[in-house]
């Protein structure tokens, strides 16, 4: 298995990335969830784990059917398939809006159509997979403004899909940046994601993906 090593043009500072100017009309109590793809899954899936906030995040498929939700099929890029992040997180903690914050940020590039550096398809493309018409809206409505602001050279490609079912990826690969730190394409792609969120979004993050060094 490998992957292309190539980091993905990420360099606009967080001052250039305003607030949404939504949020969701009724947040809900409990464990909420919104599904998310800008990739490699193991990249987005490292950024949202350092997250406060983030209860619990699983790398998969979605967008497809579930007799081509496997790994080895999704690559193909012919299974409508995005490979995508399931993030289950406590909104007393964390908002929608500031997972979408990172989500454009930090975790990917969004204006990269169906790629993200080297890994080309549609099962690399960047997508919101809402679960509801709150959730899209208020997606939609951050997208226009990040176009409107400026905030990339060129426009958000980004689409908004309803999200009909999400399979789990294989065992291997959950938490899979952080089981193997060592090998190339995390240390090239994963980690500096992992790096700028601790740099420039350090208020964000789980107390033990803080970096305390003097």
């Amino acid at each position: 298995m490998t992957r292309s090593c190539s980091i993905p043009g990420m360099s606009v500072p967080r001052s250039r990335f305003p607030d949404p100017e939504r949020a969701l009309a009724n947040p809900g109590e409990g464990e909420q969830r919104v599904v998310l793809a800008g990739g490699c899954f193991w990249c987005v899936e490292a950024v949202f784990l350092a997250v406060d906030g983030v209860v619990q995040v699983a790398s998969g498929y979605t967008g497809g059917a579930a007799d081509t939700a496997n790994y080895e099929a999704v690559c193909s890029g012919a299974t409508g398939h995005a490979e995508a992040v399931d993030i289950r997180y406590d909104p007393t903690r964390v908002g929608f809006g500031e997972l979408l914050k990172l989500f454009f940020s930090v975790a990917h590039d969004p204006t990269q159509l169906n790629r993200q550096g080297n890994d080309r398809g549609t099962q690399y493309r960047s997508a919101i997979f809402y679960s509801n018409d709150d959730q899209k809206a208020v997606a939609d409505a951050y997208i226009e403004q990040l176009n409107q602001a400026g905030v990339y050279p060129e426009p958000i490609v980004t689409t908004l899909e309803p999200l009909q079912a999400f399979y789990p990826a294989e065992p291997y690969h959950q938490n899979y940046a952080a089981r193997n730190p060592y090998q190339p394409y995390v240390m090239a792609v994963a980690a500096p994601k992992v790096e700028k969120l601790r740099q420039t979004f350090g208020d964000c993050l789980k107390p033990e993906y803080r970096d305390d060094r003097s």
